[in-house]
């Protein structure tokens, strides 16, 4: 998700109007939203900051906000020196963001055939566009099981956990309420309720399908990843070593994957 230019004639300004600590490397962030912009759970927006030097960074971040919010929320890792998180993590309620007026992206349910169990697999802030998928009612009564898998370094790093309980409740699919699981992960520490390994090594191992109580199957298994680069990859791998394809647009499967940056 590298940086693009801007044009007067697909960008526009949005005010932050709430922001959120989760550590000293995570954050939060609310922005303004126009009445016109539009998009699809699990796309993203383009974001625009100036730099120092008075030249524009873009940078791709996915919503978690659901489609009917008044507001844009987003989440982020705070990069040292950062083209863009450095100017960013300086801005308080009232600055202003530049954001592209389309959304953009296919990460979204709508490339997979039907099956029982969508697996959402993210590590750091690749939770965003599940945030959002888990916010449209659609996918809780499309699927019989929604597994979300959330993977951090520490358990410090592990955003949401209150909101991610509350989905249960949410008036528009309390009914299906009872289809969540929530499975976090952590890498370099012990936490209560977290495994304790990589999820393309969970994968590899059993360890994930034992866990959560289902396990993979090509008829029922549809696949979200979300996350680094690497994370990606050694995922996706795992996966189609159990026989999973990539789902397309022409061809729908098992797979659809996003990096995170």
């Amino acid at each position: 998700m590298d940086d693009v230019a801007d044009t007067n004639s697909r960008s526009t300004t949005a005010t932050i109007i709430w922001i959120h600590r989760w550590s000293p490397r995570l954050l939060s962030f609310r922005l303004t939203r126009e009445p016109g912009f539009r998009f699809v759970p699990g796309q993203f927006a383009r974001l625009g900051l100036y730099k120092e030097n008075g030249a524009p960074v873009w940078r791709a971040y996915s919503m978690t906000s659901a489609t009917w919010d008044e507001h844009l929320e987003f989440y982020s890792i705070v990069v040292p020196d950062g083209a863009f998180t450095s100017q960013l993590e300086k801005l308080g309620v009232g600055d202003s963001v530049m954001i592209e007026r389309a959304a953009n992206g296919f990460f979204t349910t709508n490339r997979f055939a039907d099956g029982r169990d969508l697996w959402m697999l993210g590590t750091g802030t690749g939770l965003a566009p599940y945030l959002s998928i888990l916010q449209d009612e659609t996918t809780w009564q499309r699927f019989e099981r929604l597994i979300l898998v959330h993977c951090a370094r520490v358990a410090e790093d592990l955003a949401y956990q209150d909101e991610i309980a509350a989905l249960r409740q949410h008036p528009l699919w309390a009914e299906h309420g009872h289809k969540l699981v929530y499975q976090p992960v952590v890498t370099r520490e012990s936490a209560p309720g977290a495994l304790h390994a990589r999820i393309p090594d969970l994968i590899r191992s059993g360890q994930l399908e034992a866990a959560v109580g289902l396990p993979f199957t090509d008829a029922d298994s549809r696949f979200m990843i979300c996350g680094s680069p690497d994370m990606v990859r050694d995922t996706h791998k795992a996966l189609m070593e159990r026989g999973f394809r990539l789902s397309r647009l022409a061809a729908p499967g098992h797979i659809a994957v996003e990096n995170a940056w």
